[in-house]
């Protein structure tokens, strides 16, 4: 259900189309509600009734009320705290979800609500202009969560003509970029990138080069080495065969003399004088 004390239900509708979201099948369906009514029309007490008959005949899951600020002009702050505070106690005990707006004025600080309910409420995101580079860009951060656990960086957020563009969170050295700073930042970043990618290239090509050069040194010593080997084992040969042949040759020599020791020995011993006789 959404409760609007700013914009009317056709307003709203047109509105959330130029940003690319058609609410008009979920009210066909029955599960969108809208109403729009002006703050002066009645007293805080009227819209606080009209306010549980509406949760009461329409039964929501999510009651939005947009903006809360504008319930000022109906009563001063402390009434409208008051009454807020019994809105808030009777959507808890039906057990609704509730999402106000509060609009922020110029100088007024961020941190703090307007009507003073913050303490009231669990979450608070706080959405903010982030200007920079003579720009003015959206930013969306959770100033609490009560409870839980969340995120203390701002995100930058855009509307699209495709619906809500959250993007992630880009710092530089200036802080958070936004805009035309964050392009141009991603753009020296890429370019950076693509220098280190070119210059890691030509670095692995040079490498490369080297290794090949000397593996074409590893392979030729390798081949003089191999030949040093096959030098080596032919002279080895070479040395056997000759010691071969030689001791063959000195054989051959003696077998052709005919030249026996033992032999000479005996013949001599036969021809020698007997009983010392010449």
């Amino acid at each position: 259900m959404y409760v609007a004390f700013e914009e009317s239900e056709r307003q709203m509708l047109r509105n959330m189309r130029s940003i690319g979201i058609d609410l008009d099948p979920w009210l066909k369906k029955g599960l969108l509600f809208f109403h729009a009514s002006r703050p002066t029309l009645h007293g805080l007490e009227s819209h606080l009734v009209m306010i549980h008959k509406l949760v009461a005949d329409f039964k929501p899951r999510v009651i939005i009320i947009d903006p809360l600020t504008n319930l000022t002009s109906a009563g001063t702050s402390g009434e409208v705290e008051a009454m807020l505070l019994r809105v808030l106690d009777f959507l808890k005990s039906e057990q609704v979800t509730a999402f106000f707006t509060s609009l922020t004025s110029d100088g007024d600080a961020l941190e703090r609500s307007q009507i003073g309910i913050s303490s009231l409420i669990d979450t608070w995101l706080l959405l903010r202009d982030i200007e920079l580079g003579g720009e003015r860009n959206r930013g969306l951060y959770v100033l609490k969560s009560r409870g839980m656990a969340h995120s203390n960086q701002i995100r930058e957020f855009r509307l699209t003509n495709h619906g809500i563009d959250l993007l992630e969170v880009y710092s530089g050295p200036e802080g958070v970029l936004t805009g035309s700073m964050r392009a141009a930042q991603e753009a020296r970043e890429a370019a950076a990138q693509q220098a280190r990618k070119y210059d890691s290239g030509r670095r692995q090509r040079d490498l490369e080069r080297k290794r090949k050069a000397l593996a074409a040194q590893l392979a030729t010593l390798q081949m003089e080495l191999e030949t040093i080997d096959e030098d080596a084992a032919a002279i080895a040969a070479q040395d056997r065969d000759r010691e071969a042949a030689m001791t063959r040759d000195r054989s051959e020599m003696v077998r052709r003399r005919g030249s026996d020791p033992t032999a000479t020995v005996t013949k001599s011993r036969r021809g020698s004088p007997k009983n010392g006789q010449e």
